[in-house]
């Protein structure tokens, strides 16, 4: 169930996603669906082991490389989904960090850390 409620969350902030970036696209809360499990599989699959590809470059950078990661991958969840345009690097990185924010404090909303 909780799964369920994660995929729904990231759909809404793909959603929410035009408004603070104007250069990324969603047609609809199906697309959204789409893409949010998309992202899901990619990032599941292909970043670790472009993490582990990139690790000098990674080291080199203190870490930042990863973001240049997470935007080639968004885009690239953007060139395989209809309904979901990004248009170009630069919104693909302030997209997938904007897509980070809003779906970490969705699900903070959601489903809060108490202390035990």
């Amino acid at each position: 169930m909780r799964l369920l409620a994660i995929w729904i969350i990231n759909a809404l902030a793909l959603l929410a996603l035009p408004y603070v970036v104007p250069s990324v696209q969603v047609a609809s809360f199906g697309t959204a669906l789409i893409v949010a499990l998309v992202l899901g599989l990619i990032n599941a699959v292909l970043r670790p082991l472009l993490i582990l590809l990139t690790l000098p470059v990674t080291l080199l950078t203190l870490g930042l490389f990863i973001f240049v990661i997470n935007a080639l991958l968004f885009q690239f969840a953007g060139n395989l989904v209809d309904g979901f345009n990004v248009g170009g690097f630069w919104p693909a990185l302030l997209g997938s960090i904007a897509y980070s924010l809003i779906s970490w404090a969705l699900s903070a909303l959601l489903f809060p850390q108490g202390k035990h």
